[in-house]
């Protein structure tokens, strides 16, 4: 089935006002974040306006219908990632995920699992998000865990030709991420989640860019942790979620320690509460959460399917358009096989922040920097580029408005 991007657009308050005077909003940043449609916006609010009290505290009314809407939000992301309810723990974003991962790792005892020491190795990749990248390089400072990482063609695709001399035998994390954030590319797992578990070390999966984009099913994909984000979802900001296999995250310590994660406590000791509680310290972001529920079933009915094939009609239609621009070059696979929808360009010798200020003026919003990739940017020699991210709510008339924007950009320019 076909998406319809302009009934789907009605849903989008966003999209019915105007921006730089009467141009309409082109949204080409979902890489960055998502617009949200009403039904996330109404499910947020009407938690406040309906049942607005601390989850898993207190025995009245509202704080018995806030845990359920709480709980039941829980259910929802299970679903959708094929995964176990108590699986689920819920962030404040995906960072805050992946930082909870490699913290807790680090406070891992001596003969734990999870301890890592000057005899292990964090293996990454060169395409990291900061977010995938930093937690793992200072893990690596303070632990004394080797650091490696498979390279980057200049195709935009891993160099995966030699799997186990990167993934060697004192492994115990792998991280990566599912798709770039800047090429585009959609990491094949097989062999790296493969190679990992013959070595003993666990897959920690980079989901930002991918569940909000296509089908995900856990088990299938054979990762043991993911992470992705509401706000790039169709959902709230201040919402995140980690998934883990059960066995690992009861293994795994806490990262934050305070109310609701402890089954009890002394003056001088304490007991942790069963995951995935023991990784919610605190009065959660229990709006937040129900809105990303809402956000996730919101996508459901629309269907992950319909939305991935949507945008990479959309993405080969966009690439083929910018490379009949003379001067315009594109970072990442010019094919659309295992690729997203996705595409960082620059134009001739005009900085990406030039051409991404005349689209605005055009009413079209892009991503103009490095992206949080500053080792993927140094490795293809460049310092920004122009990013274009593509989501259910766009069609073609955005498509050929970029394509437009970008041959007045260098008309403009370089007639100055």
């Amino acid at each position: 089935m076909s998406l319809n991007a302009a009934i789907i657009r009605k849903d989008f308050p966003i999209f019915e006002r105007l921006i730089r005077g009467e141009n309409r909003l082109v949204y080409l940043d979902s890489g960055a974040t998502s617009q949200k449609p009403n039904a996330v916006i109404d499910a947020e609010a009407d938690f406040y306006r309906q049942s607005n009290a601390a989850v898993h505290r207190g025995a009245h009314q509202l704080a018995e219908e806030a845990t359920e809407a709480y709980e039941g939000a829980r259910l929802i992301v299970a679903n959708f990632l094929g995964a176990r309810e108590d699986e689920i723990i819920f962030t404040k974003s995906a960072t805050e995920s992946l930082n909870l991962l490699a913290y807790a790792m680090g406070n891992s005892l001596k003969g734990d699992r999870f301890h890592l020491g000057a005899d292990d190795r964090i293996v990454v990749t060169e395409m990291e998000h900061h977010a995938n990248l930093l937690p793992w390089q200072q893990l690596s400072k303070r632990t004394g865990a080797k650091l490696s990482w498979f390279n980057v063609g200049p195709d935009g695709r891993l160099d995966l030709s030699d799997v186990d001399s990167i993934i060697q035998e004192d492994t115990k994390v792998v991280a990566l991420t599912h798709q770039s954030n800047v090429l585009g590319t959609i990491n094949p797992l097989d062999a790296i989640v493969a190679r990992a578990h013959q070595v003993g070390a666990v897959v920690i999966l980079d989901a930002c860019q991918s569940v909000p984009h296509m089908s995900i099913d856990v088990e299938a994909l054979g990762v043991d942790f993911l992470a992705f984000s509401g706000h790039k979802s169709v959902g709230p900001t201040g919402v995140g979620v980690l998934w883990g296999r059960s066995e690992l995250l009861n293994e795994l310590p806490p990262f934050l320690f305070g109310g609701s994660m402890v089954s009890s406590a002394s003056m001088t000791d304490a007991t942790w509460a069963p995951v995935p509680r023991k990784f919610e310290a605190g009065v959660p972001n229990m709006a937040q959460a129900v809105g990303l529920g809402a956000a996730l079933e919101y996508l459901e009915n629309i269907g992950l399917e319909n939305i991935h094939a949507h945008e990479i009609a959309l993405t080969g239609r966009l690439i083929e358009g910018l490379l009949e621009i003379e001067g315009v070059k594109i970072f990442g696979p010019t094919d659309l096989k295992m690729r997203g929808g996705v595409v960082a360009f620059t134009v001739s010798d005009i900085h990406p922040h030039d051409v991404g200020q005349y689209l605005d003026s055009l009413g079209i919003a892009v991503r103009t920097g490095h992206h949080c990739a500053w080792p993927l940017n140094k490795k293809f020699g460049i310092n920004a580029t122009v990013r274009a991210s593509i989501y259910l709510y766009n069609d073609e008339a955005d498509i050929d408005a970029l394509i437009e924007g970008v041959r007045g950009a260098k008309k403009y320019f370089g007639d100055r």
